[in-house]
């Protein structure tokens, strides 16, 4: 039998909680009931049973661009109010690639730089 990706796991010089509660907050998904402030991991758990976001805190800055990101696609919203409501919860606009057509994707970054994409 294959193995399943049971982690995401997101390396971050600051603090994980605080990552994992803007994460938790944006993608409606709790953090694990243990998770505390000043915890050197937090995790978020799909309840569907997909892969959980890990949120660990590493001693080492980044040095080179991330090779991993997260692409979203917004449910029961637009693209343009996903965005404002990830802003608002601590999120950097990095770049708008929205085509006149509507298409395209808008690249943030979360409270950690990390970037990720609608």
């Amino acid at each position: 039998m294959n193995p399943v990706i049971h982690h995401i796991t997101f390396d971050c010089t600051g603090g994980p909680y605080d990552l994992g509660l803007f994460w938790s907050e944006l993608l409606g998904r709790p953090l694990a009931d243990d998770d505390k402030p000043g915890d050197p991991e937090a995790v978020i758990e799909d309840p569907a049973g997909g892969p959980g976001l890990l949120f660990v805190r590493v001693g080492d800055g980044k040095s080179v661009k991330n090779r991993v990101h997260l692409d979203l696609r917004p449910q029961g919203r637009t693209r343009a109010e996903e965005v404002e409501r990830a802003i608002g919860l601590g999120a950097r606009l990095v770049a708008d690639h929205t085509r006149p057509d509507g298409g395209g994707w808008v690249l943030l970054a979360d409270p950690n730089t990390s970037n990720y994409q609608f």
